[in-house]
């Protein structure tokens, strides 16, 4: 990781992969117009990811968080979505404090590997098996939504959802390029159990970023 994580100067730098206003396609805010920040640096690793780009931090400019804040400013974004990578490898207080200024909402995706910092109004938390998620996220997560590549996997999203808040929502979401073969598990498991919902990557269909 470079320098290590002092170079983020607390959160006042942050690794820039890219950020695009367009429309949430994933989980609860699914249709939402909101402005995306993804943040670099990623050591869950997992192999069908769709973002291996943003892995490397080392690979994209520290920008300060003022300027990312005046970006969400020039659009008529009411929200922003921060994601990564995992954004959490940075501390957001910083940047979360200056979007709550400006009256901007706030969403984090989030694996929860490492320790929560930031305001948030709306966390969709996303654990996964090879990097055991920090317990404090089980009880601040607004949201649980769960990657199924095959039939196993829902079991591990059973397992995860035990320990969430009550008032948690509970997202099965297929991957991607499994999407045809996992999609009828998913959909009996959801009739059998409606407490789980089903997340599709809408955006993908729609074409957008």
């Amino acid at each position: 990781m470079g320098k290590g994580k002092d170079r983020f100067e607390g959160g006042r730098k942050l690794p820039l992969v890219e950020e695009f206003y367009t429309i949430q396609g994933e989980g609860y805010h699914t249709g939402k117009a909101a402005y995306f920040i993804r943040i670099g640096g990623c050591d869950v690793g997992c192999s069908w990811c769709d973002t291996k780009f943003s892995w490397n931090p080392d690979l994209h400019p520290l920008v300060p968080a003022e300027d990312i804040v005046s970006h969400v400013l020039s659009h008529p974004a009411a929200a922003v979505v921060v994601t990564g990578g995992e954004p959490l490898m940075v501390n957001m207080d910083y940047l979360t404090a200056l979007l709550k200024e400006k009256g901007i909402e706030t969403f984090l995706e989030t694996s929860g590997a490492h320790p929560l910092s930031g305001e948030w109004d709306w966390i969709c938390f996303s654990p996964k098996k090879n990097a055991p998620p920090e317990g404090e996220i089980f009880k601040a997560a607004h949201e649980l939504k769960m990657i199924v590549a095959e039939p196993g996997d829902v079991d591990w999203a059973v397992e995860n959802s035990r320990k969430v808040n009550p008032h948690c929502k509970l997202y099965l979401q297929p991957e991607w390029s499994k999407r045809d073969s996992i999609l009828p598990v998913i959909i009996e498991f959801a009739k059998e159990n409606p407490r789980w919902m089903i997340s599709l990557q809408s955006h993908k269909y729609m074409r957008i970023p």
